[in-house]
């Protein structure tokens, strides 16, 4: 059964819905910040969450398993030397969502999305 399992579709089929995050995923690890979408941002904020947790203990299963969910090893790396050891002590809520203002284009609500510090 999937009661209330809810998943953000935005507007996409799911295999460019998986590269979407992929791709927003390794840009919020190497940039530590972004801006994008509330909608992109709200669905981004549980993968890297989960990401950032596999990443704490610096193992060969937690490299492998962020292998297969990010497209570069440089991101990896960079999760595993730096963002893992910074929230070693932190049991979650890895970032922070900031909201700045609507697009002017289509007035999509915009945000930014970032690691707490």
């Amino acid at each position: 059964m999937r009661h209330r399992k809810t998943t953000a579709k935005l507007s996409r089929d799911k295999d460019s819905r998986k590269a979407l995050l992929k791709n927003l995923a390794e840009s919020l690890i190497l940039y530590e910040k972004i801006k994008t979408t509330e909608a992109k941002a709200k669905a981004l904020r549980p993968v890297v969450e989960r990401m950032v947790t596999k990443s704490k203990p610096a193992t060969l299963a937690s490299r492998r398993y962020l292998l297969e969910r990010l497209p570069s090893e440089s991101s990896v790396n960079k999760l595993l030397e730096v963002i893992g050891p910074r929230y070693k002590d932190r049991p979650g809520g890895y970032t922070r969502i900031i909201k700045a203002g609507n697009r002017r284009g289509d007035n999509a609500s915009v945000v930014y999305i970032e690691f707490v510090s």
